[in-house]
């Protein structure tokens, strides 16, 4: 899955052309950059690739999201519908905004639930934040319809699906902006990166604007830009924008041999009975950076994973116990244990995260194992996984 396994000469020329000019930032300095524009080039040739009209580079994922929950308009008090199977980092976003998280179930897309949305939808709702996990789409069709039904936005996290697509459309252009992580261990890195994606030109504008301290960019002297919004500085280096600009050249290679990993893998998987796979809405579209599968219950997909580990099979994660991905663990958010007070503690009637409860969920994940699936396992390497995976699974 990681970009970096692929590095080479195309990420070392796009780099090498940048400190030649010596122009690390990626505003101004016309002159200077002799023409090179980085971040500007990967933004042109991301927005090609995905069909949309406006996209914006940044620091990183978290950073996107912020941005995208800052153009849509969502602040203090509002409410944002979130999955409680994803990074940490989506909810972070929301709490940043001074807006509330509110979880809904995930469903076998092991996606957010479309059918959760509606009981917890309340006065103060405002967006809905799916996340397109592990490579694959969430019912974005329906999710969609769900927001359209009750006034709410829709902001995509594609920060792990950038390639993926639902019925030949690119994933993260069903809402009104979608959002790309581009850090070190996704399919195309930057190293640290990220993006926002929108045809609306007023989103796109205010995201401009905010990731940068609320500049407006317009005029060639950035001493004399002005300043529409209050913003922040969530801006990309043209360093990081250089090796990611190789990188997304490289995108459909990626895409090929993941999906020829996987499927190899999958087939294998496929012999025994007890194991069921996730529900994809769109098998066509989906990047294939996991393999992921359920176990009849706990207990099996618990012994499954300690037992490839112990096989020598890297790469295999149990969601359910990770600290990273799913709220069952997220202690610092149970207790909005944070640096300095959270707007949310002003905030009443919030919800009561330490007693939040959400057994759906916990019955799908509890269940599930996912398989990382590498660019660069050779064709002896794939056998010899696969064998290892045959050998274990057989002997349960």
């Amino acid at each position: 899955m990681p970009g970096f396994e692929i590095f080479g000469d195309e990420e070392r020329k796009e780099v090498q052309e940048v400190l030649e000019t010596g122009v690390l930032f990626r505003y101004g300095f016309d002159q200077a950059r002799k023409g090179r524009w980085k971040a500007k080039s990967f933004e042109a040739e991301l927005s090609e690739r995905i069909g949309v009209k406006h996209c914006l580079l940044c620091s990183n994922g978290t950073a996107a999201l912020s941005i995208a929950l800052a153009a849509c308009g969502i602040g203090a008090g509002d409410e944002v519908i979130i999955p409680p199977f994803t990074f940490i980092a989506t909810a972070e976003a929301v709490l940043a905004a001074g807006a509330v998280p509110v979880f809904g179930d995930i469903d076998e897309t092991l996606c957010l639930d479309p059918d959760s949305i509606e009981s917890v939808i309340s006065p103060r709702t405002k967006a809905v934040l799916p996340v397109h996990m592990c490579g694959a789409m969430a019912r974005i069709d329906r999710l969609k319809a769900v927001c359209e039904q009750n006034g709410l936005k829709m902001i995509e996290d594609a920060c792990q699906s950038l390639g993926g697509t639902f019925n030949g459309k690119a994933l993260g252009t069903f809402g009104q902006t979608g959002c790309f992580s581009f850090d070190p261990v996704k399919t195309v890195t930057c190293g640290e990166g990220g993006a926002i994606i929108t045809d609306d030109p007023n989103l796109y504008r205010i995201a401009e604007a905010y990731s940068d301290h609320g500049h407006d960019h317009i005029g060639n002297d950035r001493g004399l830009e002005g300043h529409a919004i209050l913003g922040s500085n969530f801006r990309i280096s043209e360093l990081n924008a250089a090796v990611g600009l190789a990188q997304l050249r490289k995108l459909d290679i990626m895409l090929e041999k993941q999906r020829l990993h996987k499927k190899a893998l999958k087939d294998a998987l496929a012999q025994f009975p007890d194991i069921t796979f996730r529900k994809l809405p769109d098998e066509k579209g989906d990047t294939a950076t996991f393999l992921c599968f359920f176990m009849p219950d706990e207990a099996l997909a618990r012994k499954v994973t300690k037992d490839l580990a112990a096989a020598g099979v890297d790469g295999c994660f149990y969601w359910y116990a990770n600290k990273w991905h799913y709220i069952r663990q997220w202690d610092h958010l149970k207790s909005l244990r944070a640096a300095a007070r959270l707007p949310i503690e002003l905030i009443e009637n919030r919800p009561d995260y330490s007693r939040i409860h959400l057994p759906k969920s916990d019955s799908i994940l509890s269940r599930a194992v996912s398989m990382l699936i590498k660019l660069s396992w050779t064709p002896e390497e794939l056998d010899r996984r696969i064998a290892k995976i045959i050998n274990v699974i057989r002997s349960i």
